[in-house]
């Protein structure tokens, strides 16, 4: 990190929390007699400051939904406690400042995407010179503006064009906080990097994003902070430079050259199996343009970071969780 930039906790310490867990824990209980019980979260603690993009990570069935869901009060945790917005979980007060896109939204087919988002923004008691000006900046956020999508029956939509519509009536309340589960659900590369785009102009507003999603690449574009969630546990919260390390650092690999002038550019400098390896400190182009002063030849220069992929998968096999769970 640049020494010249405060670090991501100095930053959060100076935001007001928005979401607050302790303990949470869900149990539910399954089979006939409801005699069998199924953990879907245990004790999950964590808290997401304002104007934080927060991803929540996890395999299908990790407790993502779950997790989400509890937030936002539509299901109750069996122990545990927290607060959205500084309100206990399930408060009604808080419900016009939060948005939410469901993974399977419900959308009534015989609507427009205009007549459903003034139907949305009825609920809200938005006023309607408001409606006026809201529905159409929304619908081309979404990239739903064309006069052809605009007058298409929801029933006639794909399903990457429903989940446009299912992101703009998330946003039509203008909330403060905005849930998304599985917000790249069915969407083309395109409509990922609009979804994305989109994301980024809400942090850009001040807003708090909370998503759930197992495209890690997506994530890694546009998280603050991310956490992994397995078997209903946090396996670990931070930002991408705390899990994944520093993004400007590369690994480098050259033949031959000075040993005393290659360490002042790679100060952790060994020689392994007939060359020269290390981190790199400095300019990448700088010093590939002074390799040949240097009489060295590269062999490789990479960026030291693992992926979040990598590291995703390497926190679930180091706990014995496998990808066919």
């Amino acid at each position: 990190m640049d020494a010249s930039q405060p670090p991501m906790e100095s930053i959060q310490a100076d935001r007001p929390i928005v979401v607050q867990t302790t303990g949470l824990r869900k149990v539910y209980r399954t089979g006939f007699w409801l005699n069998q019980k199924i953990v879907s979260l245990k004790d999950c603690s964590l808290q997401v400051h304002q104007g934080e993009t927060f991803g929540l990570l996890g395999q299908n069935g990790a407790g993502k939904t779950t997790l989400l869901k509890t937030l936002l009060g539509i299901i109750r945790p069996t122990a545990g406690r927290g607060t959205l917005l500084g309100k206990p979980l399930g408060d009604r007060s808080v419900k016009h400042r939060v948005g939410y896109l469901p993974e399977n939204a419900y959308f009534y087919d015989f609507l427009t995407a205009w007549e459903f988002l003034k139907y949305a923004a009825g609920l809200f008691q938005i006023p309607p010179d408001v409606q006026r000006r809201r529905i159409p900046e929304l619908l081309d956020l979404v990239g739903l503006a064309q006069s052809s999508a605009r007058k298409k029956q929801l029933r006639q939509y794909s399903k990457g064009m429903l989940q446009r519509v299912g992101m703009a009536q998330a946003l039509i309340n203008d909330p403060q906080v905005v849930f998304l589960d599985e917000p790249m659900s069915g969407l083309d590369p395109l409509g990922r990097y609009q979804m994305r785009e989109i994301i980024l102009s809400l942090k850009s507003q001040g807003k708090t994003i909370f998503f759930n999603s197992h495209v890690l690449s997506d994530v890694e574009k546009i998280c603050d902070r991310v956490a992994i969630l397995a078997r209903g546990e946090l396996l670990c919260i931070g930002s991408l430079q705390e899990l994944l390390g520093n993004a400007d650092l590369y690994q480098v690999k050259v033949r031959n050259g000075n040993p005393d002038v290659l360490q002042r550019w790679i100060p952790d400098l060994e020689f392994q199996e007939n060359h020269w390896q290390g981190h790199l400190k400095g300019d990448p182009q700088d010093f590939l343009a002074s390799l040949e002063l240097m009489g060295a030849e590269l062999i490789g220069l990479n960026l030291a970071r693992t992926s979040l992929e990598e590291f995703f998968v390497q926190q679930l096999r180091q706990r014995g969780i496998h990808a066919s769970e």
